[in-house]
């Protein structure tokens, strides 16, 4: 009964929050991009919070709590650059493509080419289904922890929710959605770290969890370790995250174009206050010496549930389900906002009923058994990858051709992102790193050659 009502005041909140400050879209250039007149602090939250996906909010604390400094390190500081790196490119495609709703569709338009938008559709797509996959999972496994409902359909249920609001009024749904959000969020935060430093020994054991000897350095055999298997690919899978997600292209081309530029740089000091709240309870559970936890992954949930009373867990799952909804949203908004670019006549219902397949998919993802979040997190981070180097070499002014830009996609796709997954999922770190650095590699010399075999056989012919 307390999940029933848990989920039943999550979707109360969650609809009537749209039905109030929203209105139903009635056309696709309110449904996909609100009318291009998000403000500032709309969009820092909407930005914030739709980058907390679910395992901001587990990874940081089960990397502080297993790698100390150098694991909520590597985790925290590329999540927040990639948000600022992105933003003079935010601008570039709002400036190219003014009238613009995708990077598929900017991409298409910029080379000429059905090929060159068909691969970026397909991996932006891809991403959002594996991005659902990975909310859903995180979401329904805390979830079934603390209440007696059973994992599948909690995933249903999460997907429903979620869809009831997002088809009503599209992007602006998502984002007056993430605002509040985005508070239950900060509330949690506010507070769960002041109680866990101030219960009993738990500032002395944010000392010991922080100052641990041999996890404290970045440039100890430690550090370098946890660079190599985790740091590495981490920093590149995030760096690439906005540049490979339609969720942050679409924010782009929805926010005023005056505002793009302060509303990426709040969102990113936003979001820092996510991870660094769950850091810090990481670093509380490594320092206590009495506290073992059964799963790591969930270390925060667990020294939650070890330290205060037992009310407390449900705060700390309407965080969860905050930060997991408010990605999901963004997903079924992204995935809606393809069909412009699949169709030739798009409409507000082939947009439903796209966002309604990518649920039906993550569902299923979600339920596959033994995988896990860390997996799925790593995987299609590297995926976001894949489009990194031609698609940041295109809004640089790089003279590019369609084949070559079509070929670094799929070269990086083919070679360098099973290398990485096979890594991954038997956790081989060489393999790992060879995978990551490949994608982008392949990306940038096939980029480069390719373009100047076929600019100079054009110069030979003429």
């Amino acid at each position: 009964m307390k999940g029933i009502i848990l989920l039943a005041a999550c979707a109360i909140l969650m609809i009537c929050t749209t039905l109030i400050f929203t209105r139903r879209s009635k056309n696709i250039e309110s449904f996909h991009v609100a009318n291009r007149k998000l403000g500032t602090f709309s969009s820092a939250m909407s930005i914030a919070a739709t980058w907390i996906w679910a395992p901001a909010l587990l990874v940081s604390a089960e990397q502080a709590y297993k790698n100390g400094l150098p694991g909520l390190f590597w985790f925290l500081v590329p999540n927040v650059l990639c948000l600022l790196i992105f933003i003079p490119f935010a601008k570039r495609i709002r400036k190219d493509m003014p009238h613009g709703i995708t990077l598929s569709g900017y991409m298409g338009e910029k080379y000429k080419s059905k090929k060159v938008k068909g691969v970026y559709i397909a991996l932006l797509g891809g991403l959002s289904i594996l991005s659902t996959g990975v909310q859903l999972l995180a979401g329904a496994k805390i979830i079934t922890m603390v209440t007696d409902l059973p994992f599948f359909a909690v995933t249903v249920a999460l997907a429903l929710i979620t869809f009831l609001y997002s088809q009503f009024s599209g992007i602006r749904a998502s984002v007056m959605t993430d605002v509040v959000q985005m508070l239950i969020m900060l509330v949690g935060c506010a507070l769960f770290v002041p109680w866990a430093l101030s219960s009993g020994s738990g500032l002395q054991d944010f000392v010991a969890g922080i100052s641990n000897s041999t996890k404290s350095g970045l440039f100890s055999e430690h550090g370098i370790s946890v660079l190599l298997s985790f740091g590495l690919p981490t920093a590149i899978g995030l760096i690439s995250g906005p540049f490979g997600d339609q969720c942050f292209w679409q924010r782009a081309f929805a926010t005023r174009s005056s505002k793009i530029g302060k509303a990426f740089t709040l969102g990113s000091a936003i979001f820092a206050i996510i991870p660094l709240s769950m850091g810090v309870l990481g670093f509380v559970a490594s320092g206590n010496g009495s506290f073992i936890p059964t799963d790591t992954g969930i270390v925060n949930l667990e020294l939650i549930q070890r330290l205060f009373p037992a009310w407390a867990t449900l705060p700390f799952v309407c965080m969860l389900i905050a930060g997991l909804m408010s990605t999901l949203d963004s997903n079924l908004c992204a995935v809606a906002s393809l069909t412009t670019d699949i169709t030739d006549k798009p409409s507000l219902g082939k947009s439903k009923v796209a966002m309604a397949i990518l649920l039906v998919v993550g569902i299923g993802i979600a339920n596959i058994p033994g995988l896990t979040v860390t997996h799925l997190f790593l995987i299609y981070g590297i995926l976001r990858a894949t489009t990194l180097i031609p698609t940041v070499l295109t809004l640089k002014g790089k003279n590019l051709t369609a084949n070559a830009v079509f070929s670094a996609v799929l070269s990086a796709l083919c070679i360098g992102f099973p290398l990485f997954a096979i890594g991954t999922l038997r956790n081989i770190s060489a393999l790992k790193i060879v995978g990551c650095v490949s994608v982008l590699l392949i990306g940038l010399v096939t980029s480069l050659v390719v373009s100047k075999i076929e600019s100079r056989k054009e110069a030979a012919n003429q």
